[in-house]
């Protein structure tokens, strides 16, 4: 599968790394109008459509832009614009988030998926159906 922008890049691709995606249709994370796209695929289809941000990766949420002081951070850790750091979410998971701003001692840190408010084109091939 290729998630592709509307400049024509590529944001992600699992036939670069020949691993691919395992989507699971009915368990909640994927949205109605992205398991509307995959219901009536087979084995062997592919297929390319496009989805606006809402039902992709979902809109940019400002409640996720968090401005955080540097002593929040490990005293060696680098931190400029477009660094990922990692916090500690809920049952242990792990939450990334984008440094996008530094001005002195105050890190701006977008927690918002990298892809939250962009319209995306998936581009796949079905391997298998389970």
């Amino acid at each position: 599968m290729n998630i592709v922008l509307e400049d024509g890049s590529t944001a992600d691709s699992t036939k670069a790394s020949g691993k691919p995606a395992r989507l699971n249709i009915g368990d909640g994370t994927l949205s109605p109008a992205f398991e509307a796209q995959l219901a009536s695929l087979n084995e062997g289809d592919k297929h390319r459509f496009t989805l606006e941000a809402v039902d992709a990766f979902g809109e940019s949420n400002p409640d996720a832009i968090h401005h955080m002081d540097r002593t929040r951070f490990p005293a060696d850790m680098e931190l400029e614009v477009g660094v990922i750091v990692s916090f500690a979410g809920p049952g242990g998971s792990e939450i990334p988030g984008i440094v996008r701003e530094v001005a002195g001692d105050s890190i701006t840190v977008d927690l918002n998926h990298p892809l939250a408010g962009r319209k995306v084109t998936f581009e796949l091939d079905v391997v298998k159906v389970l």
